[in-house]
């Protein structure tokens, strides 16, 4: 069985320390949802999910040091997304897409997600885009394939946690540790298509 989930990553580092990994999911096996994991600046490690199921599957995939429940919405406009996910407010904008981008936007939908092409790509993906992977390890006795298939730079953002300004935009570094990879050390939206499925 292949658990699918179709939609966007987007990676964010902050001049303060904090990086952001929102996953904003159209079409998944728990319905439309979004969720967002932090790090923080010293290492601690946080998920904020809509639901308990959310925060279950998500919780079994990935490392976290806490766990909080509550609404997260994510309103998209153009080029312009806010994220609004107690204790963080988010706000970025899309900008251009790079060569990788247009590399990855070239490769056919359905070859792009097959799980042979993904695990075929993971050494590439690791030479390009350092700290990023293709497939790993999903917790338990599952594998994880990050599907991209296309990706923008982002032009800017603003966030605040706690009602602390973050500071200005900056690399996801260092990597965030998550799981077995991280995202783009340049802060970027990724359209992409998770699977999962048992080993």
């Amino acid at each position: 069985m292949i658990d699918r989930f179709d939609g966007w990553i987007a990676g964010i580092g902050t001049s303060a320390g904090l990086r952001a990994v929102v996953g904003h999911w159209p079409r998944s096996p728990l319905g439309a949802f979004s969720d967002v994991m932090v790090e923080q600046a010293d290492g601690h490690r946080v998920l904020l999910a809509p639901s308990a199921d959310v925060a279950e599957y998500v919780g079994s995939t990935y490392v976290f040091d806490e766990v909080r429940l509550g609404p997260v919405r994510v309103a998209v406009a153009g080029s312009d997304w806010r994220v609004d996910a107690a204790p963080l407010d988010l706000e970025f904008t899309v900008g251009r897409r790079p060569a990788v981008g247009w590399l990855l936007h070239a490769v056919p939908r359905r070859l792009a997600t097959h799980p042979r092409w993904v695990a075929a790509i993971d050494v590439v993906a690791r030479t390009v885009l350092p700290g990023v992977r293709t497939r790993g390890s999903a917790g338990g006795e599952r594998e994880e394939f990050y599907a991209a298939l296309d990706l923008h730079g982002l032009a800017a953002a603003r966030a605040r946690w706690d009602g602390a300004d973050q500071g200005a935009l900056a690399p996801v570094a260092p990597p965030v540790r998550f799981g077995f990879g991280s995202t783009p050390r340049s802060p970027s939206l990724t359209r992409i298509v998770t699977l999962v499925q048992e080993a």
